[in-house]
């Protein structure tokens, strides 16, 4: 077959091509969705075992057209596919690997060992105390052999063991057969029991098929924790926006209740009214559950929430609306208007004797959206504008969402206006409104993962 040098660089060369099989399948999101899947139905299994055969199929095919050996994973993949997938992938993967061995050499012997090794990683799957179990599994085993066996008593420690035994197994199956049917052609081997090399040589092909296997684990297994990580960052954001949401809709339905409750004795047909529009207001906010929603319809929602005000203050409340057109269907924060705007009413007019106006304004500036919230009020002291984020629930809550979702990518600044009263400005990136409801926004004037640096 070789001499001893031919065979340790077709090792070399078997480790390398096996790590970087393993990690281009992770560039391809539906390798990595299957890969990375905790439980799979039977068709998962099959789509998995399809998808392994296939990628180690053509180094078989490389190995026999090109009559290039450390192409042929065959062995390594068939039992890697039944640890993670189990019985039926690790069986499909070693059929599909075998069937061109089979079908242009006549190495018919190829076909019962991958499949039977197949069956094997899918038993070791089974047996595992734990579904991380597998994922333990290092290639740098003479450094972690130590560690196993005092972990012997316990199961964990015991599986590995049996893991590294399995990886020496399969390998000396194949040899064993090798010896017996190899020089027949029935099945393909790296070296025959009958060539010259050395025992140096023999030990490092049977240490090179541990490693293959340890190899890809670790590969898919370091994607594999770095994808719960980012699952778990994001069920963290939806929890806090979760919370703040919470936040938000008791503190505006006890006020407006407060109203209600103002107006029953004095004007109970306005307050009739009012509940009306309040009825309406909480269906809306019961049917929202995405952190996301059209700018056109927080104005709607905004709308009613204005109307009970207007009930509240008469004329003495006068809006003004300046939305600009190509912002209507951008994506903002839900919930984002109407805090911003009971704090300018509630703190800006309340105070105040006379007639009060509020302007409500959005525009589209550099691909970022910003929209504005006036008013001519009573205004913020000025010892109070250092601390505003943190003072009161409707400010902070909104300043703390924003910074949930755009991490720095953001702007919001509250300041007095000439002539009295107060000015909120908020600024972010616009965002594709033609996503699905529920989906993460895109961002049209991005195309880097990271934020961008804020513009304030």
């Amino acid at each position: 077959m070789g001499s001893d040098n031919t065979i340790l660089v077709s090792l070399l060369v078997k480790i390398a091509v096996i790590a970087s099989m393993a990690s281009l399948l992770l560039r391809w999101s539906f390798a990595k969705r299957m890969l990375l899947r905790e439980r799979r139905g039977l068709k998962q299994r099959v789509e998995l075992g399809l998808l392994f055969g296939v990628v180690f199929s053509a180094g078989t095919l490389v190995r026999i057209e090109l009559n290039y050996a450390a192409a042929d994973l065959g062995l390594e993949g068939a039992f890697v596919a039944g640890l993670v997938g189990g019985y039926v992938t690790g069986g499909i993967t070693g059929a599909l690997v075998a069937a061109p061995a089979l079908l242009l050499r006549n190495e018919w012997i190829t076909l019962p060992l991958l499949v039977g090794v197949g069956a094997l990683g899918g038993l070791m799957r089974d047996v595992a105390p734990g579904p991380d179990e597998i994922w333990r599994f290092s290639p740098f085993f003479p450094f972690t052999i130590s560690r196993w066996v005092t972990r012997m008593p316990s199961s964990e420690g015991a599986f590995q063991m049996a893991l590294l035994v399995c990886c020496f197994a399969i390998e000396f199956l194949r040899s064993s057969l090798a010896g017996r049917f190899g020089a027949r052609g029935w099945l393909f081997s790296l070296y025959m029991p009958s060539d010259d090399v050395s025992a140096l040589t023999v030990v490092l092909v049977y240490v090179a098929t541990v490693i293959c296997i340890g190899v890809t684990i670790k590969v898919w297994d370091h994607t594999r924790n770095e994808w719960k990580l980012e699952e778990q960052q994001r069920l963290l954001m939806q929890a806090r926006l979760r919370n703040l949401s919470s936040q938000i809709n008791p503190h505006f339905l006890f006020n407006t209740l407060n109203s209600v409750a103002s107006l029953i004795r004095l004007k109970p047909d306005i307050a009739r009214e009012l509940v009306v529009k309040l009825s309406s207001i909480l269906r809306r906010l019961l049917r929202q559950q995405d952190a996301f929603t059209p700018l056109r319809d927080e104005i709607r929602f905004i709308g009613d929430y204005l109307e009970i005000e207007k009930i509240r203050f008469g004329e003495k409340l006068q809006v003004h609306e300046e939305w600009s057109p190509e912002s209507l269907d951008a994506l903002v924060p839900s919930m984002l208007l109407q805090p911003l705007v009971e704090n300018a009413i509630k703190h800006g007019f309340g105070p105040k004797v006379d007639t009060g106006s509020l302007w409500l304004r959005s525009a589209v500036k550099g691909g970022r959206l910003q929209i504005e919230i006036e008013d001519d009020g009573v205004g913020i002291p000025e010892k109070v504008l250092p601390v505003v984020f943190q003072a009161g629930i409707g400010i902070s809550n909104v300043h703390e969402r924003l910074a949930v979702l755009f991490a720095n990518d953001f702007q919001m600044s509250i300041e007095g206006r000439l002539g009295g009263g107060t000015r909120v400005r908020v600024q972010f990136p616009q965002l594709d409104a033609t996503v699905g409801a529920g989906s993460q926004p895109v961002d049209r004037t991005r195309t880097e993962t990271t934020p961008a640096e804020s513009t304030r």
